[in-house]
């Protein structure tokens, strides 16, 4: 009778897992490369927050100068969040437009927000009426702003992007790159079916009036994360704009993975911690039922070792329809985020999301993680 019962639960989390994998491959389906006109004619802002990026923010600065775009419809915003090293005597010293300026967050503003706080300070310091945040170890294609730009309309309050990691060279980059192709991806689709759920700050534009009309980030300024998705919930939650992911490569902005396990860790549970603070409790449901779903899947080898090795098989079972759909929302992302080469480690990449979701989701409920060498605590 017990075996009947674990496994009719383990069935219904699979049920719903398959559900929500289709509904994401279908979004993805529905969208369609972003056309390369201009709809609007307002002036842009582009935000930049930082801390201790000494490495990469001359890279940024040179990406961005070089966009094919004229020079008097944008602004470069860097903000600098508390760095203690020497990246902004080094964007200070650089050669750079006109349009291009630093200003520094002051130590009150603020405290517990960190980065939404250097992006609130960034916006009020700006005059665009369109606003896009990337991060300063990201670069850009010549054509991104013009790209992103493009995705804009009347109706349009927010544009989500694309974003791929670099490196793919050992084992760890490969992995890392396909499991955050899938995020990206999962956003995308889930935009795709109107249904917005994710997306990534690196790469993310919206109206300053649609920013303005839910209030910014004010209800979650006690989170240091969620300067991307909760702004995006709102903004679709406020029904007034339509929520849009731009499909181009152009669009693309390229950053670095994690260098070592301990930062993949301690990036995924800060991404994590917002989860239990959307504003909209079927979603946080339908993400528990996601997290049931791989604790099923443990619990199952658990079982299988302990209790009967039926359980094994209805393991085996969820694993293939898992990895079968999961495989075909991957392979959407070939030639537009991650290469075909990689495709051969999505096995190794299965069997390694389980525990990472599972870790990853109950520390990031507890809430304290490290971020930019700051020990944060929700």
């Amino acid at each position: 009778m017990l075996n009947i019962i674990l496994l009719s639960i383990f069935f219904l989390l699979l049920s719903y897992y398959a559900y929500f994998l289709v509904g994401i491959l279908q979004g993805l389906r529905k969208l369609t490369p972003a056309q390369n006109k201009i709809f609007i004619e307002e002036f842009i802002s582009v935000i930049i927050p930082f801390r201790n990026e000494s490495e990469n923010i001359l890279a940024s600065l040179r990406s961005l100068e070089n966009q094919l775009y004229p020079k008097e419809k944008y602004e470069v915003i860097y903000v600098n969040d508390s760095s203690d090293d020497d990246s902004p005597q080094k964007i200070l010293k650089a050669e750079k437009s006109s349009n291009v300026k630093i200003i520094s967050v002051p130590s009150d503003y603020s405290k517990n927000a960190h980065k939404k706080r250097a992006i609130r300070f960034g916006i009020a310091n700006s005059n665009g009426k369109i606003i896009l945040t990337t991060d300063a170890d990201c670069v850009h294609n010549k054509d991104w702003l013009k790209q992103m730009i493009s995705c804009f309309d009347d109706e349009t309050g927010f544009v989500s992007g694309p974003v791929k990691f670099i490196e793919e060279n050992t084992l760890f980059e490969k992995l890392q790159k396909l499991e955050f192709s899938g995020l990206v991806l999962t956003g995308a689709g889930l935009i795709g079916i109107n249904k917005p759920a994710i997306c990534n700050a690196a790469n993310i534009a919206y109206r300053r009036e649609a920013y303005e009309s839910v209030h910014g980030f004010e209800d979650h300024l006690n989170l240091s994360s969620g300067d991307d998705e909760l702004l995006m919930q709102k903004i679709w939650s406020d029904k007034k704009y339509k929520v849009k992911f731009c499909w181009h490569n152009d669009a693309v902005v390229e950053t670095k993975g994690n260098e070592s396990l301990e930062k993949f860790y301690h990036q995924r549970k800060r991404w994590a911690s917002k989860g239990l603070f959307y504003s909209d409790k079927l979603l946080i449901f339908k993400l528990l039922l996601i997290f049931l779903f791989y604790l099923g899947m443990m619990t199952q080898i658990l079982l299988a070792l302990f209790y009967s090795s039926l359980f094994l098989l209805s393991f085996f079972i969820s694993l293939i329809i898992k990895s079968s759909i999961e495989s075909f929302i991957i392979k959407r992302g070939v030639g537009f985020i991650i290469s075909k080469k990689i495709l051969r480690y999505i096995p190794i990449a299965e069997i390694f999301q389980i525990p990472y979701i599972i870790i990853a989701g109950i520390s990031g409920a507890l809430g304290n993680y490290t971020w930019k060498e700051r020990k944060v605590k929700r």
